[in-house]
């Protein structure tokens, strides 16, 4: 059974790297128009997609960079910096913008239909940073406790996500501008130490090998 602080510490990274809050004003956008069934009909199929694509990434992550050739301290390295860019993003509010470009996009290329597919599931929730997370978050967890463990914690994150969706109209309401505006930047800075970890983790898994 991985350690309590492994285990919090990669449930803090999911979390702020999905950043459910984020996605709430995103979701009451995409969904505009629909009643509160068709809303929760369009969250609980985007969360299961969402979970569905992380998991799999969490369970193979490994063997797919396997078949690419890629070893695990170079995809640390590299997730870590991806990681690092979408938190600099949140704290100077940028993430924000792409997100509402690429709802903007769907909307205008009338998939409606598919709206919880994409791109609410993926790239909103499963997007290039939760995946990059998630991947380097499975080399501590290779053990069958620790699988079972990251699923949970991804399970968990979907979870919160979810319930965000089913609360969007109030969490919007509650927070506000300012108040989304401070919470971004806030799990922005929480981020980007942990992006920084990453980067060391996997340099020096790099210099080891070399």
């Amino acid at each position: 059974m991985p350690a309590y602080d492994a285990v919090f510490n990669a449930f803090v990274t999911l979390l702020v790297t999905v950043d459910p809050p984020g996605l709430a004003p995103l979701f009451l956008a995409l969904t505009a128009g629909m009643n509160r069934a068709e809303r929760n009909q369009v969250g609980v199929r985007a969360a299961v997609i969402a979970f569905i694509v992380l998991a799999l990434f969490g369970v193979a992550g490994a063997a797919i960079l396997s078949v690419f050739g890629i070893t695990l301290p170079a995809f640390r390295l590299a997730g870590g910096l991806l990681l690092f860019f979408i938190a600099f993003e949140m704290i100077f509010e940028r993430r924000q913008e792409r997100h509402e470009k690429s709802a903007e996009r769907a909307v205008t290329r009338d998939m409606i239909h598919n709206i919880a597919a994409f791109p609410l599931a993926i790239p909103l929730i499963a997007g290039p940073g939760a995946i990059s997370a998630t991947v380097l978050l499975s080399d501590s967890f290779r053990s069958p406790a620790g699988m079972a463990t990251l699923l949970a914690i991804l399970l968990a994150t979907i979870l919160i996500t979810y319930a965000v969706f089913v609360l969007a109209e109030r969490v919007d309401r509650f927070l506000g501008e300012t108040g989304r505006s401070i919470l971004t930047r806030l799990l922005g800075v929480i981020l980007a130490a942990l992006a920084v970890q990453f980067v060391a983790d996997g340099a020096k898994g790099l210099f080891a090998a070399g």
